[in-house]
């Protein structure tokens, strides 16, 4: 674990030099989170490129983290230092002279550190049984993960073949799996690596988040208050669990400690709690979102900026802006952000989509601030085109897949607007209070500049930058952006972030206001995060243990990694939990759910590894057509509805791996 918290603390440092580039007015908590993030991305960036001529070994691995670090060269320039310096005194500043407010700030921070820790130590965790998940929705998400990681580490998979579908690009966005692999390079196992990179992108983007907050509605109150809700995010799922707990003959104490089910995801409910149903499953969103909120961030600030190189409150922040012409320094930070935002295809390509939307609109609402974003435009352009181009070059993933015409999103027969309350309970009504507050008790804010460079209000200017995410909202309601119309929540959850701004501003403003409207906050804000805070708790209490893989499956999987060459391709039952996951190996089918979300036409191989394990008279055939050199039986294909296996047809084989139930066979 220390090579692993060593690694994230020299990216985090590379990272950290280029925030001086990009703000100039961040405390260092946040630069520090910004700065994990940015090095994180990076340092996959580099270690991917080299990968993919070198191979992953160790050495490049290190190699990675040097250019990593190259940035940390900033810091020779006196005046950055002296910055450093500076907001390194501030930071002390706040911890000296213990009091009840400063003791406050550390126990906020410690809770969402613990339960970071504890919720994602369980994402995966190893018995005598095999491995297991905590996570209710991470079953089949982890064995995709894992099958990824191990095909960097264990299967030389570069440049990348989808190891689900062998022989096709992988154009899943992998950095965050790909990061994974890397440290385990360095001599750490995969649940460390995971579970050290997932706390801290998690922390980092609560950091991200209530700095964002703060920005936006200049309520610092807001900005505590914004992670419960995204942490917490859910609906009325509570009243099912106070229904549970009446109707059980329990106390509430042993209910909670074995709660029987979610209360923001399953039959009743679609929208899912952030933890349990993106962060956990989806890494590349966990790694993707605080990315998302940097850049997200400095759009802000060139929108509501008064005039180029200047900052939200009208002052010069380089004075060479005022100069006429077209000045680099001025121009600099935009381009860097678009950089970093250009890594995003390989890291959550959803995060892009939804960067694309923001800043055609805010172009539109401030054309006179072509400038910058022309500078970010280029800047996005040179790292993501050419992703995008490798990503799609040799792809199995069919683009038509990814849009069609869908009302509704999830919500089947029930009713629209009973299916969004139902699912986010008071969110949306909160929501229209806090623009409404937003508008009026932040009126006037923002307009200290009169004359040319006259602005208007603050809540006005907040409300505009909010409409990109109300149409990301609406096309998510009525079209599906991906073949399974749920993962809409990819771009359905950048509404919500836009939407927590409003949300926290409205409770802060209430907390603020009165003593009677301080139990309506606190009364919104259970009703806002009780559900999710319940899901939550399941996961990191300990209550679910779901088994992913059994013993013998991870004995195979070890002997398959000693027996067989990296590349070798096989054949296995196209389930989520196939042993070969964990080699590292490429299986010609995997779990059809994975692909069929991913927009690849699976049928026919389906039909003909069907063919093959029947021992039907073409199977030596589709053998030979697909190069299979190795077979696996185990338990799932035994049990396979689709096909029932031939085992005497395989016998002419030689085994190579044996474990229980399950048999490898050499094909070639």
């Amino acid at each position: 674990m220390i090579i692993s918290i060593i690694v994230i603390l020299l990216t985090t440092l590379g990272g950290l030099g280029l925030t001086y580039l990009i703000f100039e007015d961040k405390p260092l908590m946040t630069r520090l989170a910004a700065g994990n993030i940015i090095g994180a991305a990076i340092f996959a960036l580099a270690g991917f490129i080299l990968a993919s001529f070198l191979g992953l070994t160790a050495l490049i691995v290190v190699l990675a983290l040097i250019i990593t670090l190259l940035p940390a060269l900033l810091f020779r320039d006196k005046a950055r230092r002296g910055r450093l310096k500076l907001d390194w005194a501030r930071a002390k500043g706040k911890l000296d002279g213990a009091n009840f407010q400063k003791g406050l700030r550390f126990v906020y921070y410690l809770f969402f550190f613990l339960l970071f820790w504890f919720f994602f130590d369980r994402a995966m965790f190893e018995t005598s049984d095999g491995i297991l998940t905590g996570g209710s929705q991470n079953l089949g998400d982890l064995p995709f993960h894992l099958g990824a990681i191990f095909s960097f580490t264990d299967g030389q998979n570069f440049p990348p073949q989808n190891p689900s579908f062998a022989g096709a690009r992988f154009s899943y966005p992998f950095m965050a799996d790909f990061l994974t692999s890397c440290v385990m390079k360095l001599g750490i196992d995969v649940k460390t690596a995971m579970l050290t990179q997932n706390v801290s992108w998690a922390f980092s983007l609560l950091i991200l988040l209530e700095g964002f907050v703060v920005r936006l509605t200049g309520n610092k109150l807001a900005g505590r208050i914004a992670p419960f809700i995204l942490f917490f995010s859910g609906g009325l799922g509570f009243l099912w669990f106070l229904s549970d707990y009446w109707e059980q003959g329990t106390g509430l104490v042993e209910f909670l400690w074995n709660l029987p089910r979610d209360y923001t995801i399953g039959d009743k409910f679609r929208w899912g709690n952030s933890m349990v149903t993106l962060f956990m499953t989806q890494r590349s969103l966990l790694l993707g979102m605080p990315l998302t909120l940097i850049v997200l961030g400095y759009l802000w600030k060139v929108f509501t900026a008064v005039r180029p190189g200047s900052g939200e409150d009208g002052t010069v922040i380089d004075a060479k802006a005022s100069a006429p012409g077209f000045q680099f320094s001025v121009l600099r930070s935009p381009f860097i952000v678009g950089l970093l935002a250009g890594a995003l295809p390989l890291i959550h390509l959803h995060s892009l989509a939804v960067l694309f939307i923001t800043g055609v609109f805010l172009f539109i609402l401030k054309p006179e601030r072509w400038r910058e974003w022309l500078a970010f435009a280029l800047g996005v352009a040179i790292i993501a085109v050419p992703e995008l181009a490798w990503t799609m070059s040799g792809s199995a993933t069919k683009a038509t897949e990814f849009f069609g015409w869908h009302f509704g999103w999830d919500s089947g027969k029930t009713n629209f607007f009973i299916f969004w309350i139902k699912n986010t309970g008071l969110a949306i009504p909160v929501l229209i209070a806090g623009m409404v507050i937003a508008y009026i008790s932040l009126r006037g804010t923002g307009e200290e500049k009169r004359g040319e460079d006259e602005q208007e209000s603050r809540g006005v200017t907040l409300l505009l930058f909010f409409l990109p995410f109300v149409f990301c909202f609406v096309v998510s309601n009525v079209a599906k952006l991906a073949p399974w119309e749920w993962d809409n929540i990819k771009v359905l959850i950048y509404w919500f972030i836009g939407s927590i701004p409003f949300i926290a501003l409205a409770l802060a403003w209430a907390w603020q206001k009165s003593s009677a409207l301080r139990v309506v906050a606190i009364g919104c804000l259970l009703a806002l995060t009780l559900s999710g805070a319940l899901d939550v708790w399941r996961v990191a209490s300990g209550a679910i243990k779901i088994d992913v893989f059994d013993a013998d499956a991870v004995e195979i999987a070890e002997q398959i990694r000693l027996r067989t060459p990296p590349k070798a391709l096989f054949l296995n039952a196209p389930t989520y939990n196939t042993a070969v996951a964990l080699t590292g190996r490429r299986s010609l089918l995997r779990y059809i759910g994975h692909l069929m979300s991913h927009g690849i036409n699976y049928r026919e191989r389906e039909d003909d590894l069907n063919r093959i394990y029947e021992g039907s008279a073409t199977a030596d055939l589709f053998l030979r057509k697909y190069e299979i050199d190795y077979v696996l039986i185990s338990p799932a294909e035994r049990s396979a509805q689709a096909f029932k296996v031939n085992e005497n047809y395989f016998k002419k084989y030689p085994v190579v791996a044996e474990s229980g139930e399950y048999k490898v066979y050499k094909i070639r």
